[in-house]
Parts: C-alpha cells; sequence; structure tokens
C-alpha cells in the first residue's frame, strides 16, 4: 500500500475519505450549526483551553497571517524566535504588515534557548509580543515551550504560537502554558484534508485585538467570534473539509489525548532508531527531536532525488526533501496524525533497500 511520509497534508482514514463524499448543506442551516459547534468543542478539548477558538478556511499560514493582524500593529517591535524555515516564515508575515520584527535565530537543529529568550527581552523592553513555533518541520525540532513560555510571561509579553504541526499529536496544553494565540491546521495531526487553520484567542490577546491596527478583513477574529454566537464562519467556509475534520476528531476524540501523545511518541522513537539502525544521522539535537518529523542528513554522494525514487519505486512511499538552507542536504520522513509502527517499519526496511541499491555502506 502507498505511503505519504512527509510532515503534510498526511494521510486520511477511509471514514474520512468517505465523509467528503456528501452533498453540500446550507453552511447557515441548523445541519451546520450542530457541526460546526461539536468541532469546536471537540477542538477545544484537544486543545485543552477554555478560550475561545475559530476554524478558518485557509492553511496553516493562513493562520499565522490572522494571528499576526488581528493581535498587532504597524510599528510594534515583536521577538521573533526561529529555529528554522516556519520561525522565518511568521516573521516575514509580520514584517510584512509593517511590524519590527527582533531577530532570535538559532542553529538549525538546535531548539530554542530559553535564556537567550529571556535576554532578547530584557535588552529589547519595547517588545510588544513574542512569536515562536512550538515544532518545526523543516529540521524535525520540538521547542520546550513550556519552558519558553515561562519566560514571555515573565515579562508579561503576548505569547503567538505557532503550533501547526504539533497540536493535536504532541503534548501542548494551550492554556496551561499560557499560550495567548496557538495555531494549527487541519492538514498536520488532525486526520483531514488541507484547508482550515484553527486560532485560539485568550484573554490576553482579545486586549491586544481591541488595539490592534493592523489591516484585516478575511481574517478578523472580531467577526469570527461574532459568527460562531451563531455556531457559523463570517465567510463560506470549505465544507467538504469541515465534513473530513468532523470525521477525523471523532476519531481523535475516542483515541483520547494521552494515547494519541503517546502514540506519536512510540511512532517518533520507531523512525529515529530505524535511521540509527541504518547508520544514518538525523539533523536534530536528539533532547528535542520531534515526534512528528524525523529530518535525516543525505548520506554523502547520494541525492535526495534518488532516494526519493528509490522509495517510491520500491513501495510507492513518498517522502520529502530540506526547505530553504538544507535543500539538497536533508530528507524528511513524516509520522503525524494516520500512523502507527507498521507504516514506520514499512519506510525504514524500503529505505534500506534503497540505499543499499544506492551503494551506501554504513
Amino acid at each position: 500500500m502507498s505511503q505519504l511520509r512527509i510532515p503534510g497534508p498526511t494521510p486520511l482514514p477511509p471514514q474520512v475519505l468517505q465523509s467528503m463524499s456528501k452533498q453540500m448543506i446550507n453552511h447557515r442551516g441548523s445541519e451546520y450549526h450542530t457541526m460546526l459547534r461539536s468541532i469546536t468543542e471537540n477542538l477545544k478539548t484537544l486543545y485543552q483551553t477554555q478560550n475561545d477558538l475559530f476554524v478558518l478556511t485557509g492553511s496553516g499560514t493562513g493562520g499565522l497571517e490572522a494571528a499576526v493582524v488581528n493581535m498587532l500593529s504597524p510599528g510594534d517591535a515583536v521577538l521573533g524566535v526561529s529555529i528554522g524555515v516556519f520561525g522565518d516564515r511568521i516573521a516575514a508575515i509580520a514584517r510584512a504588515f509593517g511590524a519590527k520584527v527582533v531577530p532570535l535565530n538559532f542553529e538549525m537543529g538546535k531548539a530554542a534557548d530559553p535564556e537567550a529568550v529571556r535576554k532578547a527581552l530584557k535588552a529589547n523592553p519595547d517588545i510588544k509580543a513574542v512569536m515562536i513555533t512550538h515544532n518545526e518541520t523543516s529540521t524535525g525540532i520540538t521547542n520546550d515551550l513550556e519552558a519558553l513560555s515561562k519566560v514571555v510571561r515573565e515579562f508579561d509579553k503576548l505569547l503567538i504560537a505557532d503550533c501547526v504541526s504539533s497540536l493535536g499529536s504532541l503534548k501542548c496544553p494551550v492554556d496551561e502554558w499560557g499560550l495567548d494565540v496557538a495555531i494549527s491546521g487541519s492538514q498536520k495531526g488532525w486526520m483531514a484534508p488541507p484547508g482550515l487553520a484553527f486560532v485560539s484567542v485568550s484573554k490576553k490577546g482579545w486586549e491586544f485585538y481591541k488595539n490592534a491596527k493592523m489591516a484585516r478583513f478575511y481574517w478578523d477574529f472580531g467577526s469570527a467570534k461574532k459568527y460562531l454566537e451563531k455556531d457559523e464562519n463570517p465567510w463560506t467556509p470549505a465544507v467538504t473539509s469541515i465534513y473530513a475534520l468532523s470525521a477525523g476528531l471523532d476519531i481523535l476524540m475516542k483515541e483520547g489525548l494521552p494515547n494519541i501523545v503517546a502514540r506519536h511518541a512510540r511512532v517518533g522513537k520507531a523512525c529515529r532508531e530505524g535511521i540509527k539502525s541504518l547508520g544514518l544521522k538525523q539533523v536534530a539535537d536528539e533532547k528535542y527531536a520531534s515526534n512528528t518529523v524525523t529530518a535525516v542528513w543525505l548520506p554523502q554522494g547520494i541525492e535526495y532525488k534518488a532516494i526519493s525514487k528509490g522509495m517510491r519505486d520500491e513501495k510507492d512511499i513518498t517522502i520529502t526533501g530540506g526547505q530553504g538552507a538544507l535543500d539538497g542536504k536533508i530528507f524528511r520522513i513524516g509520522h503525524l496524525g494516520w500512523v502507527d509502527e507498521k507504516d514506520i517499519k514499512e519506510c525504514i526496511d524500503t529505505l534500506r533497500i534503497v540505499l543499499s541499491k544506492l551503494g551506501f555502506k554504513k
């Protein structure tokens, strides 16, 4: 059976696929109201939050933009903590709308250091908000967001957390960790197709919203909140993706959050141990290695395209390459959402065959 082993979009269970064959319904009608209400309640349970939470039609990047334009004003100083491509992306979004981003970049493969964040906030008292990626899929790193959030709260700054590839898969209790704005996307661990972004907003977030002056219309959280009181979205939603999300959430709720996190931990460990058994090296510092994606340095003399083609030819398994500065230097295996240890074993076994045919010896 074919496997899509990339960090998103992720494979969909049969129930989710079947749900998307349903006919359209009135997105202002009672059937949709019931569905959106249930989806929102389930998402809040898995987010572990009592904060407002909105389902937006758009990608994870749309959710990041929504967070920026609803919380900030042009000229606001924000700390952009980056450990890879997606940390750079939210900083670029903030700059595009006129924020003054103070960059705090860390070496690829390393996690963000809470003490460095503390020093940056001490040195820049005018900073209003901090932007942090929880799980960086470009490097296979999971930041210690709990420790980082404590530092942000010490300085009473707004915390915008990119949790696109962590929520729904990894431990991320939004309220306990004090995440003021937490963003995720349907195509990651939620067992749903691309097209939806989820954003939770804390009480502090709403205070920032009142003063934010960046241009917004489609992404306006005020409109989202007003319509959610009627169990609706302000604009026409991606109804088919909503069907799929509802079905995916039913599966996740039955599994239960502790079991979801434990399954991803087992799968992540299996992937990393498999990579080590092949004599390959992962990009991530082992202490902060992600349980949703593993980034691997390419063996000397072997190109990513050759490995990728070999994986497809052998077992129709799709992996992905590096991004940005790591393009042509690494490959990545996604293991989030609808995945178990058997999937990873097949992936590693196939990789062993492909590498042998390419002449690699550990």
